[in-house]
């Protein structure tokens, strides 16, 4: 029980030496998430719809 005691303590300073991120920087990063996620999105639905077509050709 005291190795759970002794992680959690350890864990909970470690949190204080992590270098969070400011407001702005957590929205500019999150836009940026969404908008490669968008166009990753945009992508693969257009490769999907390309090759139903193609498969749609030879059927």
């Amino acid at each position: 029980m005291s190795k759970a005691i002794s992680f959690i303590q350890e864990a909970k300073q470690e949190l204080h030496r992590v270098e969070w991120p400011t407001k702005q920087e957590t929205i500019k990063l999150t836009l940026a998430v969404i908008f490669v996620s968008l166009i990753v999105a945009v992508y693969l639905g257009a490769l999907d719809y390309g090759f139903t077509k193609a498969l749609e050709l030879f059927i």
